[in-house]
């Protein structure tokens, strides 16, 4: 069948390049599109990279990958996206917008009728992922952040639909693969698995990486995706999987409590206990100090590498594997 999103088309055996006009109100953005239609049936898979600003290597695995794909390999239909939030890439480099200062991973499925940030994800979910077979969203550890890889994904009620995204977490080949309990939220993907779509989240990389051995991590998890999903058969040059996948749950996530200046006393990758301190911010016009506690105890996935932070951002978050 052809594959046609907006004005762009690709007819069996046919890749497609080029960017499609996004409202959102205040402003009209181009939203970069490559189609490859594959010469036999199969599936539609979706994948998009820059959701947010500040995480390259998503963006780079993305281009690079829609470089590579050729029709005659594919069986369905691959959407690329490699910069699905123009403003928070090309204006903020962070995770909101600088349109309207909103994260647009905690807005899905979006409000064609709201802001510019509710626009943006209400325009890469009817144009993109309503109807796809599968969608992968694209992340890494942002300019300020430190991170273990992981792939992500949230448990549904929907038993059919959880074990078709359980299998697609595993199948990126990832040691880690931590699960939210609960399918309600903002996130790209837990508000396509409410429609009905198989979704996940990758994040690889930290602090703004670009390196080209990340990409090429996040690029052979990507071909093992596709594998699984039987879009392309197994490639020659895959590097195997050297750790066994495990499940692990998201128990805690420690916001800052005030404006300031963060200084952390635990790492990515640290053990910690609920209770203990993980670090301090300092406000910069007194001197005084405001301790922060792990509000579980697990394994830091994530943590917050810049100095500035305000009331709300994002510290930690832990995990604990789940046998």
């Amino acid at each position: 069948m052809t594959l046609t999103i907006g004005l762009l088309r690709a007819e069996p055996g046919q890749k497609t390049r080029g960017s499609l006009p996004a409202d959102l109100g205040t402003t009209t953005v181009e939203v970069p599109l490559i189609l490859v239609n594959g010469s036999r049936p199969g599936p539609r898979v979706v994948i998009t990279g820059g959701v947010h600003g500040g995480e390259f290597i998503g963006v780079d695995a993305a281009t690079r990958l829609a470089g590579l794909l050729e029709p005659d390999e594919v069986a369905g239909q691959v959407v690329i996206c490699p910069v699905a939030n123009p403003p928070a890439v090309y204006g903020g480099r962070l995770n909101i917008s600088p349109l309207d200062g909103v994260n647009i991973n905690r807005v899905f499925p979006g409000d064609k009728n709201g802001g510019p940030t509710d626009r943006m994800a209400a325009w890469l979910f009817e144009h993109l992922i309503d109807g796809a077979d599968a969608y992968v969203d694209l992340h890494s550890g942002g300019i300020d952040q430190h991170l273990l890889d992981f792939v992500g994904y949230r448990l549904t009620s929907d038993d059919e639909l959880g074990g078709k995204i359980k299998a697609m977490a595993h199948a990126v080949g990832y040691e880690r693969v931590i699960f939210g309990t609960s399918p309600d939220g903002g996130n790209s993907h837990a508000a396509a698995n409410r429609q009905g779509v198989p979704a996940i989240l990758v994040e690889t990389g930290q602090l703004g990486d670009r390196d080209p051995a990340t990409v090429r991590r996040l690029l052979d998890g990507l071909y093992r995706l596709l594998h699984h999903l039987g879009v392309i058969e197994a490639p020659q040059h895959l590097a195997p999987v050297t750790v066994q996948p495990r499940d692990w749950i998201w128990t805690g996530e420690v916001e800052s409590p005030v404006a300031g200046l963060w200084y952390p006393d635990a790492a990515t990758g640290d053990e910690v206990a609920e209770g203990q301190t993980i670090g301090r911010i300092i406000d910069p016009v007194d001197g005084a100090e405001h301790k922060v506690a792990a509000v579980s105890t697990g394994t830091i996935i994530y943590c917050m590498n810049g100095l500035s932070v305000r009331p709300g951002t994002h510290l930690a978050a832990i995990a604990t594997p789940h046998d």
